[in-house]
Parts: C-alpha cells; sequence; structure tokens
C-alpha cells in the first residue's frame, strides 16, 4: 500500500485499521476489549430475536438496526440494562496529563466502542488550610464527542496503592459496575461470539442450586490461542489447556477444593463487595492475589465451581524469559501462601481428605518440587560419601562374592522414576480425551522430539529455587513479563543475569558431582550401572545449564554470538554504582542479586552458612585420595589444604595488584612480574611431582576439590556481609565472585560458540523449534536493519 495512491484521510483510517489488525493478533487491551464487547453484541442479537417482528426477522439484523431506529434503540438500551463492561487502568490520568500516546490509544477504543467505560485513579494537588494536600478521586470516564467526559468521582481517603497494584486496581472500579454477576478478565484475554451466546446459560448457573449453596465464584474454561508461535508456547498451551480442564474439573468435583487461580472466573459480586472485595492487597503476603479471593470466599462458607461449555481466549508467554519470570513468580507466590494465615485457617477448618486435597493442589506441588531437588542433592553427596569413604566399594564386592545382584538394581530402579516424562501425563489425558488418544501420542512423541523433557526440567528447576529462596529470606514480588511475541534474541549477558543463580550455578555443582563419583567409582563398578543411576541427573543438569540457549532464538547465530561475548566482556569490566542498572553493569546486578539475604534474619542466614559447609566437607573427603597425601589420614593433610587455597589466593591477589599498579606505566615489568611467578609456581609443581609423587590426576582433583571451596566461601560472604562489607574481606570477595562468574559464563559460552560456528546448526533449531510464520520472521530480521540504513 502506497501513500501515494491516496489521499490524507484514506490514508490515516487505514493506518488506524492496520493497527487494528496487528493488535488483534498480539495479547493487547484492544484485542481484550474486542472480545468482551462481543457479550453486548450477543445480548443485542439474543433481544432482536425476542423482540422483532417475523417480517423483521427475516430482512436481517443488520438491515434492522439501519432502518427501524427505534428498535435499534430499545436494543440498545437492553443491552446497556444488562451488561457493562469497565476497563479499569490505573494510570490514564497521569498518562493523559503527559500527553502519552497510551491515553489517545485508550480514549480510541471508547469513541470505537461507545458503550466502554474508564476508570482510573487521580491525583492532584489541592490547597486545604494554606497548605498543599494530594488528593486521591477513582473517575469512571466515557467517550463523548471524541472526548473523554467523566461520569462518576469518587474521593478517595488515601493512595489506593498499598500493595502490588492489581488488587487495588481490581477493587477500585467495582463500584462502577452494575448487575448481580461479575467477571474478571486480564488484558491478555480474548472472547468468541459463539461463546458470548452461552453467558446467559451460565448466569443461570447462580440460580440453580443442586441441593448446594449458590455459586459465589464460577470458573469457566479458557482456550489457549498461542500455542501455534513456537515449540515453547505449545508446551505452555498444552500444560494450562490441562490445567484449566481436567485439573480445574477434578478439584472443583469430587475434591472440592478449587480456589480462583486467575480470569475469567465470575463472582456472586454482593457476596465479595460486602467480604472485602475479589483480592487481597497486603503487599508481599498476598503476590499471587487471585487465589487469595478463592481462599477468603472459601473461608466465608462461600462455594466455588467450574462449568466446561463455555470457553474464553487467553494467551500464554511464548519465550523462555518470560514463562521463567512467570514461574518465578508464581512460585514466590505459593511460598508467601506457605506462610500464610489463610492456608493455616483452610488447613484447620477443612476435613481430612479435603485438607490433602488443598495441600496437593496449592502449596503442595511446590514443596514436592523442592523436596525431590533436594532428595538429588542428598543422593549424590550420600554416592560421594560411600564412595570417597570405601564403603559402597566393600558392599559392592561383598554382594559380588556372595552373588547378590539386587544392589545394583535397587540403585539403579530409582531412575527410571526421574524420566521427566510424568510431567507430560495430564497432557496427554487431556489431549486424548479430546482428540483421542493416537493424537496424543503421536503429540507427545513429537513434544519429546522438539525438547519438551528438556524445558519440563529446567521449569522444574526455576520452581524449586524461587520456591526455596522465598521460604527461606522472603523477597517476593511481582516479575512483569510483558506478554510479547518473542521474535528478538536474548543476549548472553541477559540470560546469565536471569538464570546464573537459579540453574546454573546448581548445574555446575552436580556436573562436579557426578565427575567425582565417575573418577573413583571406576575400580570397581561397571559403567551400566553408574549410567543407570546417574543419566536422569546428567539430564537435569545439561538441562539447566543449556536450555536457555537451546530455545532462544537465533541461539546459535555466529554473528549474535560474537556479539553477545563483546556485551558479556563489557558487562564484566563495568564498574557498577548508584544509578547504574543491573543490565549494564556486573557489581550492580551481583549486588542486587543479593538483596533477599540483606533484608533476611539471622536464622535465615545461619541455615545459608549451614548450607555452605558441605562444600568443606566435600573438599575434606577429596584430599584424601590424592597421591601426595600417600594414604596419611591425619588431619594435617586437610589443614596443608587450606594452606594451598590460601596461597592461591595470595598469588591472585599480587597478580591483580600488579596489574592495578604495573601494567600501565611499567608494562614489560609487569609481563616479566607475571613470567617470574608462573616459572615459580612451575617450579614448585615439578619439585612436588618429584620429592611428594604429585601427579596429573593430583592437580585435576584438586582443582576439582578447591572450585567448590571458593564458591562456599563467597556464599558465607554474603551471608555474613553486614559485619565484613567494610573490611578488606569483602573486596577480596566481590573480586572472587566476579571471578567465578567470569569463568562459569566462559565455560558456557565455549560450547555455543563451537556449535554456532557450524551454520547448520543454527537453521536446524529454527526450523525445529519455531513455526514456518516464526522462522520468516527470524529469517526476515537480519534484512530489516540493512533496509532502514539503505
Amino acid at each position: 500500500m502506497g501513500r501515494e495512491d491516496l489521499d490524507d484521510s484514506t490514508y490515516e483510517s487505514k493506518e488506524e485499521e492496520l493497527r487494528y489488525w496487528a493488535s488483534f493478533r498480539g495479547q493487547t487491551l484492544s484485542r481484550t476489549v474486542r472480545g468482551m464487547m462481543y457479550y453486548r453484541h450477543a445480548l443485542k442479537l439474543q433481544a432482536f430475536l425476542d423482540m422483532a417482528e417475523d417480517e423483521d426477522i427475516l430482512k436481517g439484523y443488520d438491515a434492522v438496526e439501519k432502518r427501524n431506529m427505534t428498535l435499534a434503540a430499545q436494543l440498545d438500551a437492553l443491552a446497556d440494562l444488562k451488561f457493562t463492561y469497565v476497563i479499569t487502568c490505573q494510570m490514564f490520568g497521569s498518562q493523559k496529563s503527559s500527553g502519552h500516546p497510551h491515553a489517545q490509544d485508550i480514549l480510541e477504543l471508547m469513541k470505537r466502542y461507545p458503550s466502554l467505560r474508564v476508570a482510573y485513579v487521580e491525583e492532584k494537588e489541592e490547597i486545604v488550610e494554606d497548605k498543599p494536600q494530594k488528593v486521591y478521586s477513582s473517575i469512571l470516564v466515557k467517550a463523548v464527542n471524541g472526548l473523554d467526559q467523566e461520569i462518576y468521582r469518587i474521593k478517595l481517603p488515601g493512595l489506593p496503592n498499598i500493595g502490588e497494584g492489581k488488587p487495588e486496581n481490581q477493587n477500585h472500579a467495582i463500584i462502577f459496575t452494575r448487575g448481580d454477576v461479575l467477571q474478571t478478565i486480564d488484558m491478555n484475554q480474548d472472547n468468541y461470539l459463539e461463546e458470548a451466546f452461552k453467558m446467559r446459560n451460565v448466569l443461570q448457573e447462580f440460580l440453580r442450586h443442586r441441593g448446594r449453596r449458590a455459586p459465589t465464584v464460577l470458573g469457566l474454561r479458557e482456550h489457549i490461542f498461542t500455542g501455534s508461535v513456537s515449540s515453547l508456547a505449545w508446551f505452555m498451551s498444552y500444560q494450562e489447556t490441562s490445567f484449566v480442564t481436567i485439573g480445574q474439573r477434578l478439584i472443583a468435583n469430587p475434591l472440592r477444593v478449587r480456589f480462583h487461580y486467575g480470569h475469567p472466573d465470575l463472582f456472586d459480586k454482593v457476596f465479595h463487595l460486602t467480604r472485602g472485595g475479589i483480592s487481597k492487597a497486603s503487599k508481599t503476603i498476598n503476590l499471587s492475589e487471585d487465589v487469595f479471593a478463592g481462599f477468603n470466599s472459601t473461608l466465608r462458607r462461600g462455594y466455588i465451581t467450574y462449568n466446561e461449555y463455555l470457553q474464553v481466549g487467553k494467551g500464554r508467554d511464548v519465550g523462555l524469559n518470560q514463562i521463567s519470570k512467570f514461574e518465578a513468580k508464581v512460585a514466590n507466590g505459593n511460598s508467601e501462601q506457605t506462610l500464610s494465615r489463610d492456608i493455616y485457617r483452610l488447613g484447620r477448618r477443612f476435613d481430612f481428605f479435603r485438607m490433602l486435597s488443598c495441600y496437593y493442589t496449592t502449596v503442595g506441588f511446590y514443596f514436592s518440587s523442592l523436596i525431590s531437588v533436594i532428595g538429588i542433592y542428598v543422593f549424590l553427596y550420600g554416592q560421594l560419601y560411600l564412595v570417597l569413604s570405601g564403603l559402597e566399594r566393600a558392599l559392592l564386592l561383598e554382594a559380588k562374592l556372595q552373588n547378590i545382584k539386587s544392589l545394583e538394581t535397587a540403585l539403579a530402579s530409582q531412575s527410571f522414576i526421574q524420566l521427566g516424562l510424568l510431567t507430560g501425563l495430564p497432557m496427554v489425558m487431556e489431549i486424548g480425551l479430546e482428540k483421542g488418544f493416537l493424537t496424543a501420542l503421536k503429540d507427545f512423541i513429537l513434544m519429546q522430539l522438539q525438547l519438551a523433557a528438556v524445558f519440563f526440567t529446567f521449569s522444574l528447576g526455576t520452581k524449586s529455587h524461587y520456591y526455596g529462596r522465598t521460604i527461606l529470606h522472603g523477597g517476593a514480588k511481582y516479575r512483569p513479563t510483558g506478554r510479547k511475541v518473542v521474535f528478538s534474541h536474548a543476549s548472553f549477558t541477559e540470560n546469565y543475569r536471569l538464570y546464573s543463580r537459579s540453574h546454573f550455578v546448581k548445574g555446575f555443582e552436580l556436573l562436579l558431582l557426578l565427575t567425582v563419583y565417575d573418577l573413583f567409582r571406576r575400580s570397581y563398578q561397571r559403567g551400566m550401572a553408574y549410567a543407570l543411576i546417574t543419566y536422569s541427573i546428567w539430564f537435569m543438569s545439561i538441562s539447566w545449564l543449556f536450555a536457555p540457549f537451546l530455545f532462544n532464538p537465533s541461539g546459535f547465530d555466529w554473528g549474535k554470538i560474537v556479539d553477545d561475548w563483546k556485551d558479556w566482556n563489557k558487562w564484566i569490566k563495568q564498574q557498577g554504582g548508584i544509578g547504574i542498572q543491573q543490565d549494564k553493569s556486573w557489581q550492580s546486578w551481583w549486588n542486587d542479586e543479593q538483596a533477599h539475604i540483606r533484608h533476611s534474619g539471622i536464622s535465615a542466614c545461619l541455615i545459608e552458612i549451614f548450607l555452605s559447609i558441605r562444600f568443606f566437607l566435600y573438599q575434606y573427603g577429596l584430599v584424601y585420595h590424592l597421591d601426595i597425601s600417600q594414604e596419611n589420614k591425619n588431619f594435617v593433610v586437610y589443614v596443608l589444604s587450606w594452606i594451598a587455597i590460601i596461597a592461591v589466593f595470595i598469588l591472585a591477589k599480587i597478580v591483580n595488584v600488579g596489574r592495578e599498579r604495573l601494567s600501565t606505566a611499567y608494562h614489560l615489568a609487569f609481563r616479566l612480574f607475571k613470567a617470574f611467578l608462573f616459572l615459580g609456581v612451575l617450579a614448585t609443581t615439578i619439585t612436588l611431582s618429584r620429592i611428594c609423587q604429585l601427579s596429573v590426576k593430583d592437580l585435576i582433583v584438586c582443582c576439582l576439590a578447591f572450585l567448590p571451596t571458593g564458591w562456599g566461601l563467597i556464599l558465607i560472604a554474603q551471608a555474613v556481609r553486614p559485619y565484613i562489607e567494610e573490611t578488606a574481606l569483602w573486596d577480596f570477595a566481590r573480586v572472587l565472585a566476579k571471578s567465578y562468574d567470569y569463568g562459569m559464563g566462559v565455560v558456557l559460552y565455549a560450547p555455543i560458540a563451537v556449535l554456532a560456528w557450524l551454520p547448520v546448526i543454527s537453521a536446524f533449531q529454527t526450523r525445529f523449534l519455531f513455526n514456518e510464520a516464526f522462522n520468516r520472521g527470524l529469517e526476515i530480521q537480519p534484512i530489516l536493519p540493512k533496509r532502514k540504513e539503505e
């Protein structure tokens, strides 16, 4: 479409229609408004069929609406009487006063849909007793003659935002709605005209008691419309579909422990207006404000049920970073639920079976995920103890002499439970019920080929990390995801910032434990037994380390990889400070990453120190298996290992000080100084190998033993930061942490760079993990900047 072929007015109208066309294909407010206004359209059509004469019905709805103005006015009046749609947008007032384009877009929506209303909170200053005072008001507006016109204004006693923002945004606008039933809708939802016709039947559910109380919350099914964007969106679509169908069907009846898990639930408006609203707004503890509405309704003798014959569209996150932020927010919310009085009161008041059902369907899932991950650590450290102490060797050799084969079978049998395939079982059941079990089997196999097991294993790490950390230290916070269609490549620095502590550190620790276990069991255990025992843990650790790069658009594009390396080095070297964001500097990110520890209690810090002791026990077990120790079990050997660690730290400090003082003015002297140190270390190593039988295996084992020790020292320094922050120890801890982060980044980056060097890997990743439309988007993306330059 060229502008030279159109006049200005036609071009502007076409541009506006093009904007709507694009908006209706994303997770936008305009798509949600269009979908919700189908309710009004359905009401008018139903009223037309009830009120119109036979002749008018034969002419059709559109013809009568244009010619019979009296009937059209009656239909509009009836629809307005039965249906009100209010957008609650707290920022509309500030956006309007600042001239933000979003305010004009909302006004355009009100002009496009005349029955649409917008509620917002206004903040302005008034002079009260010769003093300026801020006054807050809830305002409802509509569009009249192309401008917004105020309908109602309610003065508020103060700033309504006392919590996360979303609960207050819902509660302050309820007063502007009409009717007995309130449906809450998120901005990432949609609706369909054929579903809107069923709303009259759904409303009858509030009158049909079926021998029970009338429902106070009525859940509806959701249709996920973002499943075709990418493989991740497909996984999330099936996961969400199984939850909003077979999952909620079960927990509503017969378990009777369904709560409010989000939208589009319908609320008995009078019931909830008189009991605190539809959301709890206390900061942090009510991070997952939706489910607390269900808790509140159940505790106040409400009845929550679920119906499937009406569904509403819903968009989900489609990129791994968005999904991880959402799951982190939900895990944080569940940890706060675990600590809340609501769950305590529900557990005390439910009967035994409903109590167990409530536990499993709320916080129990996250607690079980945390216990599963802790169990893997306990298993590996226990296996390492058995190997290093010689107990496993003695047991297996005795079993071999006695011809007992059940021991290795028992050790290997647990691995079959850890396949991670059970996560997909509810999805397979739901697909089988709706599309047939042959289709479900095909989809399940295709999902596994598209690395669904990697994704769900990675999600397990996200849930367990944020749930456990929030239980221990607190610090739950809302994490905005944006709900955008992700075409852009996430940089290596961004992925490292998001997943360093939640996945990468844990993945490296598991790899070290598996490597050491393999190194010391080879002399007496078959490789097949080791593989059966540990293959699932290998899979989990590799998934935690490399899943963000596998599911990253253009994750193996050589040009992107080179830019990521430059950005990574710049991020690492950039000094932090006041006003420098964490995406610009490693130091700022590192300080922000410890915010939960700085605000936690003494008991949490002591637990953190206690957990860090495992690294020192790990070192203690390894140093006695060095050839240089000559099988000496004296405690002096462990002390000498600490002397070696201190010597390494001193050498690193000397090199760092020399770089600061000599590298600029005395470059040659600094090079000679480093060469002298290198020769000294080399001479010491050769001398120890000649005199004390230091072997190459000893050097490898020392690296495996001392690397976790340094990380344990960093964790302890972070836990006792208030006591050492003003000393040189804290500066040393920061430098050591920076070295570890840089080293982990290089180890992660190296295999990605090698794979990116092969052109076929990038093309295979794009074709395999994303659909055809997404592929075309990725292929055209490099062309667009060149067109702009031309």
